[in-house]
């Protein structure tokens, strides 16, 4: 079975340190080793001098920037393991060019490396990726904040509900493959074994986390593509995972070893034995882990990313599930945003014509009382194609949870610009995928004869925000 690679985040390692710091690798200066597996090594790295820097962007700050090397050697390798290795890696830059988003890790470049003086490199895959500042291991091993352990969670769903979306599975969901940003944001990171699907499966190498398969992977036929995997493999996961957080790191199989618990699993997924779990686990949490952990498919495939982001999202805004209304309030407007305005999912119902296209000019650049909206996620920013799930949900009511109760049909997109007649300062506080926070709401009018004639947006959807007047209620 493999073992970890993805450690981008991580500070486990086998020792062998084979770049010093100083190292060039491409356009890159190796400062420290992160971690090392049986297929990959992991750097820190900064730019080498005379690279030039990042010029800033929406997601990303001006200025030099560190990274993580993914270093992924192939000499040396019978030729089914370096097949292997070439495959785990074009699967990875082929998820980040296609299914890029602000809850997985990104993948800034990716080349073959040159280096005639390490033999044992020459040829290797080199991936620059986003450096994280820890993993999600790091904290379940010394204990998760009881406060963040709802956002954490609901960061890894809002992640898979993308990846879901965008027909891929991951296939090795697990903490060390949860990385956080140095704000404690989530970004879901090696996708070495992420699959696409062709029609309801996707096909994976006989390999994996094994405390982390459901019980059907454990009887699956390895056919001539691999094995046979489904989205409802990644929910599995998901319910380790937070039986994890909540537990310290506790699993909810017994047995000594990966293969004594993973008899456990067999024998329940057979009906042979009852899921057993923590008692540490709060009642919503120990609810939504038993869904994940359906010993079936069939059991889980209702249990999706999606649906489970909108349980989490009511379940922080019920009376006494934090520290305030007001708190409440804005742990589930992070949620809600991730559910419609990441991906126009759930919440944003079918799609009307915008109210207007974006006119010619400088982006961001608007005429007075007109916003144009801003979607954080890269994808949904190049092209013209006004694809459903880019769509953004705007609310009929500012200063009410922005749930799908208060969302309108009318959709917008990325680059539309929208006439606006005031503003509310004090609104439902809203947090987008970049991290930004307001409680400003623009009110968006449409023209004449539009039902319903006003909507709400978001002041984290636009970039450039207009002086209007305060709305009068």
């Amino acid at each position: 079975m493999r073992p970890p690679h993805g450690l981008e985040g991580t500070t486990e390692c086998d020792g062998t340190d084979l770049l010093p710091p100083g190292h060039r690798v491409g356009e890159w200066v190796v400062t420290r080793l992160i971690g090392s597996g049986s297929w990959s090594t992991v750097y820190a790295a900064r730019p080498a001098d005379g690279t030039p820097e990042r010029t800033g962007g929406a997601a990303t700050p001006p200025g030099p920037i560190d990274v993580a090397l993914k270093i992924m050697p192939i000499a040396g390798l019978a030729p089914r393991q370096a097949h292997r290795v070439v495959e785990s890696a074009h699967r990875e830059v082929e998820l980040g060019r296609r299914a890029g988003h602000p809850r997985l890790i990104g993948l800034l470049d990716s080349f073959v490396l040159v280096a005639p003086d390490r033999p044992s490199l020459e040829g290797a895959i080199v991936l620059v990726m986003e450096r994280a500042a820890g993993s999600l291991r790091e904290l379940v091993d010394t204990g998760v904040p009881e406060a963040d352990r709802g956002r954490l969670i609901a960061g890894i769903c809002g992640g898979l509900a993308h990846l879901h979306r965008s027909g891929w599975v991951h296939a090795d969901l697990k903490p060390e493959n949860v990385l956080l940003g140095g704000d404690r944001s989530v970004k879901l990171s090696d996708f070495g074994l992420a699959t696409e699907l062709t029609g309801t499966h996707g096909y994976v190498p006989p390999m994996g986390t094994l405390d982390y398969f459901p019980p059907e992977r454990w009887r699956a036929h390895l056919g001539e593509l691999g094995v046979r995997v489904r989205p409802t493999a990644d929910i599995w996961a998901l319910g380790i995972v937070v039986h994890e957080v909540f537990s310290s790191g506790g699993s909810p199989f017994a047995g000594a070893t990966p293969v004594a618990r993973g008899a456990a699993v067999q024998a329940y997924g057979e009906g042979r034995a009852p899921l057993r779990m923590d008692h540490a686990l709060p009642p919503f949490w120990r609810a939504l882990a038993a869904d994940c952990l359906a010993p079936t498919h069939e059991a889980r495939a209702p249990h999706t990313a999606e649906s489970l982001l909108a349980r989490i999202a009511a379940h922080q805004e019920a009376p006494g599930a934090g520290a305030g209304r007001r708190g409440g309030r804005a742990r589930a407007a992070v949620l809600a945003t991730a559910l419609c305005g990441i991906a126009g999912a759930t919440l944003c119902f079918d799609s009307v014509p915008a109210p207007s296209a974006a006119p010619p000019g400088r982006a961001g650049v608007t005429a007075p009382g007109t916003i144009r909206v801003y979607n954080a996620e890269r994808a949904c920013q190049e092209g013209a194609d006004r694809e459903p799930r880019c769509g953004l949900g705007l609310a009929i009511d500012p200063v009410q949870p922005y749930t799908v109760e208060n969302v309108v049909p009318t959709r917008v997109w990325h680059g539309d610009v929208l006439t606006a007649d005031c503003q509310v300062p004090d609104g439902e506080p809203i947090i987008d995928e970049e991290n930004r926070r307001s409680t400003h709401w623009f009110r968006i009018r449409f023209p004449a004869g539009s039902v319903p004639p006003t909507a709400w947006l978001p002041a984290v959807r636009t970039k450039v925000r207009p002086a209007l007047p305060e709305c009068r209620h």
